[in-house]
């Protein structure tokens, strides 16, 4: 089912093209249907470690929280040209034109827990964590096939270049879709979630063994958040969905010249070293119900990693524990 996009308006200001938004144009690539409204209501879920001053615990928390989230893209334009040259003789013109989407990502709190309890885990409707970003399509002059980028910007102090490629998905199986990962710190020694010894694992261990549900607690057979296996619940998303193609954005910072820079504080208690990020785009096909309603035949599924580095490592390896930083989510497009 195509679509209902508006028309594509071709301004010249200054000589240069400048577009507004649409959806399914090939234009855009790997990018091509991202513009327009994401919506989640409750589907979010987010996992951070922080460091937490707590008498007779390890010194830090856990912080689980449900979320809202509404995610914008339009676009920016359809070849950002950048100048280059050949090393030949005689040199030639070298010029890479890259697709540019501006997003916009907000979210709020709906439900939240934390472990040991710090009175910090915030009400419901919460504003926590609003970024404004660029996503990029690198459409000429790709490197090991590095087609697409994502820049984005941090309240909290945070400036990421994150690199990556896309691929295109016919009939994918979405029960092996979505990797298995883990959510446990790296540098803690044993990673066994049941051993009474290793004091970095008793949070964890609270809500592998009772997962956090917020609003869904009453939801028959949900099984809530775990964060040894904090995949599950994007693999639940798809059950019963009948995937026609996904379109699949795979992101690091540890890519190129990809990296993250951040402010003092942040580099000093909690550092953010690392973001890994995959984008699930999924088109559905839809039954004659469904296109009558209206609904919209796609879905959004993304898994950040973020890792955070803070306390010394216990494992005999000099340097920091890594604490996995997870978020995931499924949003439903809005019809524009």
């Amino acid at each position: 089912m195509k679509m209902d996009v508006k028309t594509m308006t071709d301004l010249r200001v200054g000589g240069r093209r400048l577009y507004t938004a649409v959806a399914n144009d090939p234009e855009l690539g790997p990018l091509n249907l991202l513009p327009g409204k994401w919506v989640s209501k409750g589907r979010g879920w987010n996992m951070i470690a922080l460091p937490f001053a707590a008498t007779g615990a390890a010194p830090f928390r856990l912080l689980l929280n449900q979320y809202d989230e509404e995610l914008n893209f339009t676009l920016v334009d359809k070849a950002v040209p950048n100048r280059g040259i050949t090393d030949g003789a005689p040199r030639a013109e070298k010029d890479q034109f890259v697709v540019t989407l501006d997003y916009e990502q907000e979210i709020r709190q709906v439900a939240s827990v934390d472990s040991p309890v710090s009175g910090k885990a915030g009400d419901p409707g919460l504003a926590i964590h609003h970024e404004p970003g660029l996503w990029l399509y690198m459409t000429n002059h790709v490197e090991n096939e590095i087609d697409v980028g994502r820049l984005a910007t941090i309240p909290h102090g945070n400036s990421v270049l994150a690199l990556g490629t896309s691929d295109l998905l016919e009939k994918p199986d979405t029960a092996t879709l979505i990797p298995d990962i883990s959510g446990l710190p790296i540098g803690i020694g044993n990673t066994d979630i049941d051993d009474p010894n290793n004091r970095y694992l008793g949070p964890y261990k609270r809500f592998h063994d009772a997962p956090f549900k917020g609003t869904a607690a009453a939801v028959p057979g949900f099984p809530g958040f775990d964060p040894v296996a904090p995949n599950g619940l994007l693999k639940l998303a798809l059950d019963g969905l009948e995937v026609k193609r996904t379109t699949v954005l795979s992101v690091d910072t540890a890519t190129q010249t990809g990296g993250i820079v951040n402010i003092p504080f942040i580099v000093q208690q909690a550092d953010a070293q690392r973001m890994v990020a995959t984008f699930w785009i999924h088109e559905l096909d839809q039954c004659s119900k469904d296109k009558k309603e209206g609904k919209s035949p796609y879905v959004l599924q993304y898994l950040q990693e973020v890792a955070l580095d803070f306390l010394p490592r216990t494992d005999g390896t000099p340097g920091l524990i890594r604490w996995p930083h997870i978020s995931i989510n499924t949003l439903d497009k809005v019809w524009q």
